[in-house]
């Protein structure tokens, strides 16, 4: 269960009084540090940590941390609003004390993810994990809807001793293949004996397509707690490749050619414990609300894309006829189009039905793209929006007067495409708010000018090994 409520100075009733029990319960186990995590907008993953016996104290008065960090780029250059990127103020980070875990790959350790207020005890605008957690709260008090959510994983597995950074690609079988799983298989091995000490539900790990590559996906939970975990499967992957001589790139792009590393989400509404993507009388199952719902989510991806595939790298991975979902469309188990419907198992649709929104890597900040592609959804469930006719097989393949009769386009092809869709795309703007908004086009705009003038090659080098 993930903490709804938001962070009060001096701790809610009974934090303290748990986090006391928690760093009690965890010095028996041997954890001395507790890491304190956050995503910036870059996507980067940023951590404080305090002893375990400040655990309490970060509880009730949480622990101070510059809000210059919210207009932090992927190389730690910082760009600037009106509002962030100063050296002045102070933040608090605030631990969820329902999501402690204690790292087994880390020994000695134990992870959380944290909210952020300000010093005066206000909710702060630019905390992504609060702006997830207010829009799935405000989804179920404005519809009685809940909604599950998983991130899958992709990730490139190379030689940590390799020269400089380059990338060597720690095994050699084929995609898929049984030589990868069984050159790996010590590694692969202590990943799920990590996740399953960490209470990480694994269903399936295996080889990918790309050079070096494995994916990792996990069971459903409610959306904050799938973007907590998403943080948490990197930071256990990461550690286990440095313990196995190996070294983890989670990067859209590790080369410039080929397919490249996705973060495909996986997320489904419900009401009353019934899933709205199963048992209608729409297509594939749908009811109207989740047919509205995936419309939504769709006439919005121009502008997601900005938060979703939010790197210079990620336009190296969306490329058409590589499963990475270039094309504004939706598709019964199509893995080319941006949106697959998936109906599940013949006797588990009621479980198994949900929407894979595929234009998505690990780049992207798990809780700002979880939190928008919740707003476009309900957008279009607020409107009654129809969803239109599906694509079938390769929308790259169609005739231009057939994709533009049925409303095929390509999704932005730049980052700057992105960022344009983005600030015209009030819903998403909206939903954000214009300090988060802001932040969002700043520190893109940031990427974009840090990396011109490379060429391909040059962008996925200067990306490789940042996320």
């Amino acid at each position: 269960m993930t903490t709804l409520a938001d962070p009060v100075p001096g701790g809610r009733p009974k934090d303290v009084a748990r986090a006391r029990a928690h760093a009690k319960d965890l010095s028996t186990q041997g954890v001395h540090g507790v890491v304190l995590a956050y995503v910036d907008t870059a996507g980067i993953g940023r951590v404080k940590t305090i002893p375990v016996s400040r655990l309490a104290s970060a509880a009730a008065w949480g622990v101070g941390m510059s809000p210059v960090f919210d207009t932090f780029l992927a190389d730690d250059s910082i760009v600037t609003t009106d509002v962030l990127g100063s050296p002045d103020g102070d933040l608090r980070l605030y631990p969820d004390l329902d999501q402690v875990v204690v790292l087994s790959a880390q020994p000695g350790w134990a992870w959380a993810p944290v909210d952020r207020i300000t010093q005066e005890g206000a909710r702060y605008p630019a905390c992504s994990r609060t702006f997830l957690r207010r829009t799935v709260s405000d989804a179920t008090r404005r519809h009685g809807i809940e909604f599950k959510a998983s991130i899958e994983v992709e990730w490139a597995v190379g030689q940590a001793s390799a020269p400089g950074d380059a990338f060597v690609p720690a095994v050699s079988g084929p995609a898929y293949s049984a030589t990868r799983q069984v050159e790996l298989s010590d590694y692969l091995l202590e990943l799920l004996t990590a996740f399953a000490a960490q209470g990480v539900d694994v269903d399936q790990i295996h080889p990918e397509y790309a050079a070096g590559q494995f994916e990792i996906s996990v069971s459903t939970l409610d959306p904050v707690a799938a973007a907590d975990r998403s943080v948490l499967v990197r930071q256990t992957i990461r550690a286990v490749s440095q313990r196995h001589g190996l070294r983890a790139s989670f990067s859209p792009a590790v080369l410039a050619q080929g397919v490249g590393n996705g973060g495909h989400v996986h997320i489904s509404a419900w009401r009353d414990g019934a899933n709205l993507h199963a048992g209608g009388d729409r297509r594939y199952g749908m009811t109207p609300e989740a047919e509205s719902f995936t419309a939504g989510v769709l006439a919005h991806l121009p502008g997601l894309t900005a938060v979703t595939a939010p790197s210079p790298a990620s336009h190296l991975r969306l490329r058409p006829s590589q499963w990475a979902g270039v094309f504004n469309a939706w598709g019964h188990e199509t893995r080319e189009t941006a949106v697959r419907v998936i109906t599940g198992t013949t006797g588990r649709q009621d479980q198994e039905a949900n929407l894979e929104v595929k234009p998505v890597d690990l780049a992207a900040n798990p809780y700002l793209a979880l939190g928008c592609l919740v707003a476009a959804g309900l957008d279009g469930l607020d409107s009654g929006a129809a969803l239109p006719e599906e694509t079938t097989g390769d929308p790259a393949r169609l005739a231009p007067t057939e994709a533009e009769a049925r409303g095929v386009r390509r999704l932005p092809t730049s980052l700057e495409q992105s960022v344009e869709e983005f600030r015209r795309d009030d819903v998403l703007v909206t939903a954000l708010g214009s300090v988060l908004a802001d932040a969002v086009v700043a520190v893109r705009q940031g990427e974009s000018a840090a990396v011109a003038g490379l060429d391909d090659e040059g962008v996925a080098a200067a990306y490789r090994w940042k996320y």
